[in-house]
């Protein structure tokens, strides 16, 4: 099995790596902001929507051009709790500058303000099964 990776520069781009990161898995902690590199860069346990069996994999996420990070309804000062991702979505303010939302379950969003949509995702390592499969109710 070849490891996903991703790279995003379009709104259409963006809705792809959505899906692919949907019900993935990341501690808080393990979030950065680099102010000098104008990164945002998280690792996640990615549910492999892809595959026929419940899997997951290691995965990381990064978006470069960023100029700002907000959170709302994020447990920020918890280093050690856990998000689970739901969607991510690009609205334009100025093209092609905007606002990138990483929705998480629970209510809570991760807003970055961005140049321009340009998000990379790199599975590593191996797959390995889960017993957990997420569901989605409505």
């Amino acid at each position: 099995m070849t490891n996903l990776r991703l790279l995003a520069t379009k709104t259409s781009d963006l809705e792809v790596m959505a899906s692919a990161i949907q019900d993935g898995i990341f501690q808080i902690g393990q979030s950065r902001f680099d102010a000098d590199a104008r990164s945002f860069t998280l690792r996640l346990s990615r549910y492999m929507h892809e595959n026929a069996s419940a899997q997951r994999i290691e995965s990381g996420l990064r978006f470069d051009g960023v100029g700002k990070v907000r959170a709302q309804g994020v447990a920020q000062d918890k280093a050690d709790a856990y998000a689970v991702v739901l969607g991510l979505e690009f609205e334009e303010t100025d093209a092609p500058a905007g606002h990138i939302n990483l929705t998480l379950a629970g209510g809570g969003v991760i807003q970055l303000d961005v140049e321009a949509i340009d998000v990379t995702l790199a599975d590593m390592g191996e797959p390995r099964k889960t017993k957990k499969i997420p569901t989605h109710d409505g």
